[in-house]
């Protein structure tokens, strides 16, 4: 069985996550998708939330398991959970140069996980979960994020400014 894990932050969930995610369950007998919970970073949604807004957003299918991971490499996690993939998207020339590292680095940790790397279409290659952040706020931000998140997300992120 081919399983691999797409990880990120996902704080919060975009349209590009999803794109990953059915690309990812096309590619993969097995896909798990993991929040990485980054002690030394500040998140907008707890680690609870933003398990929900996935759940929400990700039409249930029994290959696709939604977990999380604290503190750890990501490498090692994928090593746990028998995965011999490691599912990552490139955006830009930084992701692509981030990325590359990366997977030097974890061929180095575990020979055996190899790194599979997709991009999105142009329609939502820009889009990443701090552009959303920083898009929210200016007066019609509703019309502009709308676009870019699942309306699980939008819903949050609406009741967050609300409240």
């Amino acid at each position: 069985m081919r399983t691999a894990v797409y990880a990120g932050s996902f704080d919060p969930p975009t349209n590009g996550h999803l794109w990953m995610i059915e690309r990812g369950l096309e590619l993969f007998d097995r896909l798990i998708v993991a929040i990485g919970d980054n002690p030394s970073k500040s998140y907008t949604f707890s680690i609870d939330e933003r398990l929900a807004l996935l759940d929400a957003s990700i039409p249930s299918c029994e290959r696709l398991t939604i977990a999380h991971f604290h503190n750890r490499y990501l490498v090692d996690y994928a090593r746990e959970m028998d995965a011999h993939f490691i599912l990552r998207g490139i955006r830009s020339p930084d992701d692509y140069e981030y990325e590359r590292v990366m997977r030097h680095i974890n061929s180095d940790l575990a020979p055996g996980i190899t790194t599979t790397f997709l991009m999105p279409p142009r329609d939502i290659a820009e889009v990443s979960s701090s552009m959303i952040k920083g898009l929210i706020g200016p007066e019609g931000w509703q019309e502009t994020v709308r676009r870019y998140v699942p309306a699980a997300v939008f819903a949050a992120l609406e009741d967050q400014l609300s409240g």
